[in-house]
């Protein structure tokens, strides 16, 4: 980080802010002064410094970021890629993670059926809503803890981890005991004490992109969990909000090799819903693979036309064998495996 001070900076406002930087500890300062331009190069870990704080400094003129705001999700910092191990299941490094199952638990056998048809047809891990954040109150909102039972009942009848979405801070406890793998949504990827809390967790967090973020945003909400102490981090790209209204959110593909570049952390692709219709998912699914995602995450459902929540983007179990099939054709190609 660079901070660049106004022409006529007193050395004693200078010292001012460099004590408080300091004070800060794990970081040195180390003053440039020209002709006319005075700066402040600070090395360290600059991800503690608050930039509101720096600039209520009336002798700062701006700053710069030389690196990244994130510390320790950057791959600068960590070179190799990061393997999340989800109950058994590996995110992450040559082998594709394939998540699916229905939007929301609806009763047990649906759940338990749908379970076994995407076992079957090669998924590692059952996705299910239990709390179900949605636009309208008047919408299903999910069977809750109930709906949490349901997927560990068929967690046990066919050995798949589960994946679901947390909602409040208050349930952590219940997710930690729960469930294999914490969903949090894209509404509350900026819900900051609910992410330092699950950074006191050891439980894997998928964390999905926010309806209008950036990358860096996205990243900086990974690092909140990080910060805490939980590195089991897995990002999904679940498609942002654009000027497009043809589907229910524009799939930002490029993101993932951006990801790449600038994290260690594994990332997959939910094409469900990233265009909220159905028959997009199997090509965005294959695209997904293709520009190096780490895996997928896809609704599938026994009766689309009678589900109770994003019937329009869930696929029915003989679809999602085929996109299986499509996914280990491509893995191939690209150097990956299911």
């Amino acid at each position: 980080m660079i901070i660049v001070l106004k022409k006529g900076t007193e050395q004693q406002e200078m010292d001012r802010l460099t004590d408080m930087i300091t004070g800060l500890g794990g970081i040195t300062v180390n003053p440039i002064v020209g002709a006319d331009l005075t700066i402040l190069g600070l090395i360290g870990d600059t991800s503690r410094i608050d930039p509101s704080q720096i600039e209520s400094f009336r002798c700062v003129d701006k700053i710069m970021h030389v690196a990244e705001p994130f510390k320790k999700a950057n791959r600068m910092f960590h070179p190799e890629p990061t393997v999340v191990d989800v109950a058994g299941v590996k995110v992450g490094g040559k082998k594709l993670a394939v998540m699916a199952g229905p939007c929301s638990v609806e009763n047990r056998d649906q759940i338990t059926y749908v379970a076994q048809k995407v076992k079957d047809a090669g998924a590692a891990i059952l996705r299910g809503g239990a709390f179900k954040p949605r636009t309208s109150p008047y919408s299903f909102q999910g069977l809750k803890y109930e709906g949490l039972e349901l997927l560990c009942q068929a967690r046990e009848a066919t050995g798949l981890p589960i994946v679901s979405e947390i909602m409040s801070p208050r349930d952590i406890d219940v997710f930690v005991e729960k469930v294999d793998l914490i969903q949090v949504g894209a509404r509350n990827m900026q819900n900051f004490d609910l992410l330092r809390q699950l950074g006191q967790t050891r439980k894997p967090i998928l964390l999905k992109r926010g309806l209008s973020a950036t990358i860096e945003e996205w990243l900086m909400s990974a690092e909140y969990i990080m910060a805490e102490g939980n590195p089991n981090v897995i990002l999904c790209e679940r498609g942002i909000r654009t000027f497009e209204t043809y589907t229910r959110n524009t799939v930002d593909l490029g993101a993932i090799p951006a990801v790449k570049k600038l994290s260690h952390l594994p990332v997959i692709v939910d094409p469900s819903h990233g265009t909220g219709k159905w028959w997009m998912v199997e090509p965005l699914a294959r695209a997904a693979i293709a520009v190096g995602a780490d895996g997928v995450m896809v609704e599938v459902h026994n009766d689309p036309d009678h589900a109770l929540c994003d019937g329009q983007q869930s696929i029915k179990p003989e679809v999602f064998a085929d996109v299986m099939d499509d996914i280990r054709k491509i893995a191939a190609v690209v150097g990956r495996e299911v």
